[in-house]
C-alpha cells in the first residue's frame, strides 16, 4: 500500500495584485514574534514543518501524519519510475491518481489520519537485478517530493542519505507514506513607494509551529527579478519576517506584483496592485484578511486595521500672525485622537516638530502649532505636512504666495483651502463670504446618490468617464478610462446598472498602447469630438512601464476595430509646454469644445493676443482640447495638429483646486464647462462659461460662475471622473450625472445622481 500524506496549499490565489518580498540583511529582515528572540535559526526546532515540503512516513521515512495539517487536494498523481542518470527512464512502472485514468490505480485520500493511500503490487514486476526506482508525488507536472528505492536480490531497500542501503522486508505490496505541510506563510504587508529604508514585503506565520522558509523564492511581476531566501531561515509561530529592497535587489512599482514560491517551485502566496498605496497595503485582519490600504505603516508588527486618522490641517498663517506663524489641526472624527509622536514639517525635511506625548485632540476639537514651539516660520511659497508616529504621511497643504489673511478649509474641516475672509485661529472657519469668487453652494441636482455599476465588476483605478448618446443602432454608451493597467471600457446600460459591453473584445476593457504598440499608458480621462467613430482621445500621465518618469500627453485611438488592444494613432507629448510635475501628478482631465461654440462666444486666444481664429491652426480638426493638470490645478487649452502631432497652446486658467483638477467635462448643449476635484478638496465642482460681458477685463476668457459642494449623500471619496447624459435624458428637469471612484469604495466604481437640465445663471 502507498500511503501519501499532504496538506493543501493555497496554490492559486485570485486577484489583480501580487506581493513583493524584500530583505536588507539578516538583522534587518528578521522580525520576532512574542517571546521569540531570533526566528532565523541555525537548527530547526522540534516539530518544525517545512512549508510546501514533503515528509515521508514509515516504513520509508520517519515523519508523523497530522490530520489537522493535511491537504486533501495537493497531490494529483503518484508515479514509480526507473531512475537512470537522475531522471525517469521510460514509462512509469506504476501510476496512481485520485480519479484513475487509463493505466492508473486508485490513490485514496484518508482525511481521518491525514494521508493518501494506494497499493503497489511488487509481484507484478520482475526485480531480479539491482535497479533504482523513484517514487514521485506530483502536483500537475511539478514534483512535490520524491524518494529513491532500490531492488537488491529481489528485495526492496531504501537509499540512505550517505548512499548506503537500508534493506526492507520482502512483501507482496510496498507501503509508501508522505505528508505535505500546509503553507501558513502569508504575504501580510507591502510597501512599494520608497519606505524605510526602501520598498519591502512582510511575511507572517499564521500557523502554530515555526516554519522553515529556506530556499523560498520571492519575485515581483518580472520573473527575472528574484530573491532566494537563505538556508536556515525560520519564522516562528505568530511572528513576522521582512524582506527589504536592499536585500532582494530590485524595487516595487506602482502597478506591480509580489509573489512567494516554496523551495519546490510551488506558489505559496501572491498579491498584486495597480497603484502605490498612500501608506502600505496590508491584510485585515492580520495574516488572514483581504488586502486594504493601511491606516498606518506597521512594518514587522500586527497590522493597524483601525479607522483612518481624522485629524486634518484646517487653517494656516504664514505671514506673521499673532504671535507668529501657525498651523491649526482639526479633529473631524467622532472620537478623540492621541497625537503623541506625530511630526509636523514645512516643505523642508530638516524643519521638524514632534508633538509631545500625551497630546490628545478631542472629537471636533482644534490644536494649534505655534511658530515659537515648532522653531521655524512658514514662507510665502511653502507647505505644512503631518506625519504619524511611524513616519507615514497623514495630511498636507501647500501654497505659492502668502494669503491676505489665512488659508483655511471651507466648509470647516472638510472643504478645499481658500483665502479666509477673517482669521479664525482655534475656532470654526468663517466661510460665510470667502473671497475671491462665489461661496460654495449646495449641490444643484438630486442628492439620491446610488451605485451605477455591478459590485466588484470594474475594480480600482476607474479614473475618467464620458457619455455618448445613442447613434443609429448603437445604444447609449458610458465610456470609462482606467489608469492602473491603462485601458478603455465601453459600458452599456442593462436597465438598472452600467456593465461592460460583452461584444467586439470589450468585456474586460481594451488595453491602451503608445503609437509604436508598446508600453502602458496611464489612461486618466477620455473624450471624443463628433463621436467615438471619429476617434477616442485620452490623457496620460506617464508610461506605466517606466512609471517614475513624467510623460503628460494626449493620445488618439480608433475604437471601432476588433481585438482587446488599442494602439494610438497619434500622441501629443505636452512636456515642453507644461510645468515640471511629479510623474503621478500630470494630466488628469480632458474634454473637447467645438470651434463653432468658441467662435460664437468670442473665445480669446491668449497666445495670439486676439479672438480665436480656427484658420490659424491647420489640421487641428473642428475644436480645441481642454486638459486639466493635477500638479497645479490649471486647465490648458490646445489646438492639436493631427498631421504633425504638434500642438499650440491657446489659453489656460486656474481652477483654484490646490490638490489639482481631476476631471473636465463640457456640456455641449448648455454651453458650460465643469471642472471637478476629488476627495482632497471635498469633491467640489466649478462651473465656467466664456465671459461675454462688454468691457469686462476677462472678456473672452473662461469665467467661474459657481462652485458646488458634492451631493449630500455622496461620501468624500476618490472621485476622479465625472460625466452626464444629454438633454434627451431629462426627466422632471434633471438628467443623470455620473462619478467614477478610483478607489472602488465599497465595491462600486460608478455612482449616479443628477444635475439640472438648464444652464446655471
Amino acid at each position: 500500500m502507498i500511503t501519501l500524506l499532504t496538506k493543501r496549499m493555497n496554490w492559486m490565489r485570485s486577484g489583480a495584485a501580487i506581493a513583493l518580498l524584500t530583505v536588507a540583511s539578516c538583522s534587518d529582515s528578521t522580525v520576532s514574534g512574542p517571546g521569540t528572540t531570533n526566528p532565523k535559526r541555525a537548527v530547526a526546532p522540534v516539530g518544525t514543518i517545512s512549508v510546501g515540503a514533503l515528509t515521508w512516513l514509515p516504513p520509508l521515512g520517519t515523519g508523523v501524519a497530522n490530520a489537522a495539517n493535511f491537504d486533501a487536494n495537493a497531490i494529483t498523481r503518484v508515479e514509480i519510475c526507473a531512475w537512470v542518470a537522475n531522471t525517469c527512464s521510460g514509462a512509469s512502472v506504476s501510476a496512481f491518481a485520485p480519479v484513475p485514468g487509463a493505466g492508473e490505480s486508485p490513490l485514496m485520500v484518508n482525511t481521518a489520519v491525514g494521508r493518501y493511500e494506494a497499493t503497489f503490487n511488487l509481484l507484478n514486476a520482475k526485480f531480479t537485478a539491482r535497479k533504482t526506482y523513484r517514487i514521485r508525488a506530483l502536483q500537475g507536472s511539478t514534483e512535490v517530493g520524491g524518494l529513491l528505492i532500490d531492488v537488491v536480490r529481489g528485495r526492496w531497500a531504501l537509499t540512505r542519505t550517505d548512499g548506503t542501503l537500508a534493506p526492507l522486508m520482502a512483501a507482496n505490496t510496498l507501503p509508501v507514506q508522505f505528508h505535505v505541510a500546509l503553507p501558513l506563510i502569508k504575504i501580510n504587508e507591502v510597501e512599494s513607494n520608497i519606505g524605510v529604508p526602501g520598498d519591502w514585503v512582510e511575511l507572517y506565520n499564521a500557523g502554530t509551529t515555526p516554519f522553515d522558509i529556506s530556499g523560498f523564492v520571492f519575485k515581483d511581476n518580472n520573473d527575472a527579478n528574484m530573491y532566494v531566501v537563505p538556508a536556515g531561515t525560520y519564522i516562528d509561530a505568530g511572528a513576522y519576517f521582512v524582506l527589504n529592497e536592499a536585500q532582494f535587489g530590485f524595487g516595487l512599482g506602482a502597478a506591480e506584483s509580489a509573489r512567494l514560491y516554496g523551495a519546490n517551485g510551488s506558489l505559496v502566496d501572491t498579491y498584486s496592485w495597480l497603484t502605490h498605496a498612500t501608506t502600505t497595503y496590508g491584510r485585515c485582519p492580520t495574516g488572514t484578511g483581504a488586502f486594504v490600504t493601511m491606516t498606518t505603516v506597521t512594518k514587522g508588527t500586527a497590522n493597524d486595521c483601525s479607522i483612518p486618522n481624522s485629524v486634518k490641517f484646517n487653517e494656516v498663517e504664514s505671514s506673521g500672525g499673532v504671535p507668529g506663524d501657525w498651523a491649526e489641526l482639526f479633529n473631524t472624527g467622532g472620537v478623540s485622537v492621541d497625537m503623541s509622536g506625530y511630526v509636523f514639517k514645512d516643505n523642508d525635511d530638516t524643519h521638524t516638530y514632534t508633538i509631545p506625548a500625551g497630546t490628545v485632540i478631542a472629537a471636533g476639537g482644534y490644536f494649534v502649532i505655534e511658530e515659537a514651539v515648532m522653531g521655524f516660520g512658514l514662507g510665502s511659497a511653502d507647505a505644512v505636512r503631518l506625519f504619524d508616529a511611524s513616519g507615514s504621511p497623514r495630511d498636507s497643504y501647500s501654497w505659492t504666495a502668502h494669503a491676505s489673511t489665512t488659508y483655511g478649509r471651507c466648509p470647516n474641516g472638510t472643504g478645499a483651502f481658500v483665502t479666509m475672509s477673517t482669521v479664525t485661529k482655534g475656532t470654526v472657519n468663517n466661510c460665510a463670504a470667502v473671497p475671491p469668487g462665489p461661496v460654495v453652494e449646495i449641490w444643484p441636482g438630486s442628492n439620491d446618490v446610488t451605485a451605477a455599476d455591478g459590485l466588484n465588476v470594474l475594480g480600482q483605478n476607474l479614473s475618467g468617464l464620458v457619455y455618448e448618446a445613442a447613434v443609429g443602432s448603437s445604444p447609449d454608451v458610458l465610456w470609462g478610462a482606467k489608469n492602473g493597467v491603462g485601458s478603455i471600457y465601453r459600458l452599456i446600460f442593462n436597465g438598472s446598472i452600467w456593465t461592460p459591453d460583452l461584444t467586439n473584445g470589450w468585456a474586460n476593457g481594451k488595453a491602451t498602447k503608445f503609437t509604436d504598440g508598446t508600453g502602458e499608458t496611464d489612461t486618466e480621462d477620455l473624450t471624443f469630438t463628433t463621436g467615438s467613430a471619429a476617434g477616442m482621445y485620452i490623457v496620460s500621465e506617464r508610461n506605466n512601464s517606466n512609471n517614475a518618469v513624467s510623460r503628460p500627453s494626449v493620445l488618439r485611438y480608433d475604437v471601432s476595430g476588433a481585438g482587446t488592444t488599442l494602439t494610438a494613432t497619434n500622441e501629443w507629448v505636452l512636456t515642453a509646454d507644461l510645468p515640471v510635475v511629479a510623474a503621478n501628478s500630470g494630466l488628469e482631465g480632458i474634454t473637447w469644445i467645438p470651434d463653432s461654440y468658441l467662435v460664437a462666444q468670442g473665445f480669446f486666444d491668449v497666445t495670439a493676443a486676439h479672438a480665436y481664429n480656427p484658420a490659424e491652426y491647420p489640421n487641428h480638426g473642428d475644436g480645441l482640447f481642454f486638459v486639466g493638470l493635477e500638479g497645479n490645478g490649471v486647465v490648458y487649452v490646445y489646438a492639436l495638429n493631427h498631421v504633425t502631432s504638434g500642438f499650440s497652446r491657446i489659453a489656460s486658467f486656474a481652477t483654484g483646486f490646490p490638490a489639482g483638477v481631476m476631471s473636465v467635462q463640457f456640456d455641449r448643449e448648455l454651453g458650460q464647462l465643469w471642472a471637478v476635484c476629488d476627495d482632497t478638496c471635498g469633491g467640489l465642482s466649478n462651473i465656467y462659461v466664456i465671459d461675454v460681458t462688454p468691457a469686462s477685463p476677462t472678456l473672452g476668457r473662461m469665467k467661474l460662475t459657481h462652485t458646488f459642494a458634492r451631493p449630500s449623500t455622496m461620501p468624500n471619496i476618490n472621485n476622479e471622473g465625472f460625466a452626464f447624459a444629454p438633454q434627451s435624458a431629462c426627466v422632471g428637469g434633471k438628467k443623470p450625472a455620473f462619478w467614477s471612484d478610483d478607489s472602488q469604495t465599497g465595491g462600486n466604481a460608478i455612482r449616479r445622481a443628477s444635475i439640472p437640465c438648464v444652464a446655471f445663471p
